[in-house]
């Protein structure tokens, strides 16, 4: 083989080698990419199954609620409501003043009682959440709250109404019930500041502040029954979740649900 060959030969062997690992390099960054493309799919897929999940936990947990919620209307009602009547007959029959003043203490717990299945079941039922608008679901809850004036709850919002289905209108008040029980629980709060808002892009956004204690949220346990269970609701419909505390300062949860394009 003359040295003019050898050359050729050399030459062609080195452009093949740098094709050779050309086609390594391109098809090692296809896979990847491919499996990248995969993994992606994977966490879309069970993200998906995650929400479809925890909205199948609602509905059953919704489901059993209004169960025992029809329960308690159609059958201790009203067997409460016969006691009652009953001990209306018998506060008409009786002629004893000392029996009669008994029987109507009788009376009256039995109607209180039976008052207060009929809110217990009402809330079960759902019907209260499906009737109201959001703000007037949380403006009750705040009422509630400032009643006990164990701890002073502001509520704002920028618009007149919203239109809002049952999930959205549930999320929205569990959330504010759970924040508001945790901060006068554990944050020894004077203040809880609860805002909801609406703009161009964002369907709503819900902010939730109190002036507690606070605490080193990097420290916090992600399995508290609290705060999962609002992350969770967050989930269901897919709205973005950010909670900070700092110890003197106080706690805040911010959830916002963007418009679909």
């Amino acid at each position: 083989m003359g040295k003019t060959e050898l050359i050729i030969t050399l030459i062609l062997f080195n452009i093949f080698f740098v094709l050779f690992v050309s086609a390594v390099v391109v098809y090692i960054r296809k896979y990847q990419q491919r499996k990248k493309e995969y993994l992606n799919e994977i966490e879309v897929k069970n993200e998906i199954h995650k929400r479809e999940l925890l909205a199948t936990q609602l509905e059953i947990q919704q489901a059993t609620m209004q169960q025992i919620g029809r329960e308690l209307h159609d059958n201790i009602g009203q067997k409460l409501t016969l006691v009652s009547l009953y001990t209306q007959q018998l506060l008409y029959e009786n002629r004893v003043p000392e029996v009669s003043e008994r029987i109507d203490q009788v009376s009256q717990i039995i109607n209180q009682s039976l008052q207060d299945l009929r809110s217990l079941s009402k809330t079960l039922t759902d019907d209260n959440i499906n009737q109201k608008e959001i703000v007037t679901l949380i403006q009750e809850e705040v009422d509630n709250t400032n009643t006990f004036k164990r701890c002073q709850v502001t509520f704002k919002h920028n618009f007149k109404q919203l239109d809002l289905g049952f999930v959205h209108k549930n999320v929205l008040l569990r959330i504010t019930q759970e924040f508001i029980q945790n901060s006068i629980k554990h944050a020894n709060c004077k203040n809880i500041f609860i805002n909801l808002s609406t703009s161009e892009d964002i369907l709503w956004e819900l902010n939730l502040k109190d002036d507690g204690t606070g605490f080193d949220s990097s420290k916090i346990q992600s399995n508290g029954i609290g705060l999962t269970n609002m992350k969770n609701r967050a989930a269901i419909i897919g709205a973005d979740f950010s909670f900070e505390s700092h110890e003197d300062t106080g706690t805040e949860l911010n959830i916002i649900l963007k418009k679909q394009p």
